[in-house]
């Protein structure tokens, strides 16, 4: 059985080890620091495949950014990388294949593979975290458009009217209404709208001083006021997944990411069936874990 060299480069770390052919993983995990430079990256990189060169057949990197559809580089800016980042040739770290691929997309593969989404024929993943993230896989395919860089779900605007400015300058992008940032603006705004804030165990904290943990440690309390945001914060999610539910037909929607442990993947998949116009889908969430992007690029690298 053939077995890849999985790496996944992340703004603060970097984690790799080996994976075989049925995504398993068949070697202790490592981790590392993220080098400061572009320079000491390709270094790290090239020192790490050496270490594993005579027990794998290939390398598959995963990383944050868009990706050429010769999977070789990372085409977009990477905030929370170094600059010249997006100039590495990665084909160029040794003699064997290697093969880069956007973060959300190895992780829809590692699900798709040996995770949530095993024995389904079309999975849509969606990463939720500080912004949302996306990837489908259908009969064992990428769907990567036509430059590479589909499923940027976060993007999708879900209001026309200029409500709420997102991080990426515009405006009403899904991820500004139902990632991690889009619970901290529920609570900003439902502070400042419902009536059950002056009720609430953080009436007296400023608006803007409202966390995401003050919103699920406040459900944990049975908070009015907490839970109305949460609830919000679902609804949000729900308008997002509907309309993607009737655009790919997924049969199974995997949700990940630091955010996945609280949503109410049970609710959702109740909702989006009743509402949805095209088949039955099931949601569930990630079982892969810190691993999807390292399990992810090993499984696309050995197809």
């Amino acid at each position: 059985m053939k077995k890849a060299l999985g790496i996944d480069i992340g703004g603060t770390k970097i984690l790799y080890g080996i994976v075989n052919e049925n995504g398993e993983v068949v070697s202790e995990v490592k981790k590392t620091y993220t080098p400061k430079t572009a320079d000491e990256i390709f270094t790290t990189l090239k020192n790490i495949i050496n270490e594993y060169f005579n027990e794998i057949d290939v390398i598959g990197l995963s990383s944050a950014g868009a990706v050429n559809l010769e999977n070789t580089r990372v085409l977009s800016s990477t905030p929370n990388l170094p600059n010249g980042y997006n100039q590495i040739d990665f084909s160029t770290l040794c003699d064997k294949k290697v093969y880069v691929e956007n973060d959300a997309n190895c992780a829809c593969a590692a699900e798709y593979k040996n995770g949530a989404g095993k024995g389904y024929n079309t999975v849509l993943m969606i990463t939720i975290g500080t912004g949302i993230g996306g990837g489908v896989i259908s009969n064992g395919k990428l769907f990567r458009g036509s430059k590479g860089n589909a499923l940027e779900v976060g993007s999708m605007k879900i209001f026309a009217d200029k409500r709420q400015k997102c991080t990426c300058g515009r405006y009403d992008c899904w991820e500004s209404y139902a990632s991690g940032t889009g619970l901290k603006n529920c609570a900003l705004n439902g502070a400042k709208e419902y009536p059950e804030f002056k009720e609430s165990i953080y009436k007296d904290k400023l608006p803007e001083e409202l966390t995401t943990y003050d919103i699920t440690d406040g459900i944990q309390q049975n908070d009015a006021f907490c839970i109305r945001v949460f609830n919000q914060w679902m609804e949000y999610m729900f308008v997002g997944l509907v309309s993607l539910t009737d655009i790919f037909n997924p049969d199974c929607i995997v949700i990940s990411g630091g955010m996945c442990s609280f949503v109410d993947v049970d609710g959702l998949e109740k909702k989006i069936n009743a509402e949805s116009v095209v088949t039955s889908v099931k949601v569930r969430r990630a079982t892969t874990g810190n691993n999807a992007g390292m399990i992810g690029a090993a499984v696309l690298a050995l197809e």
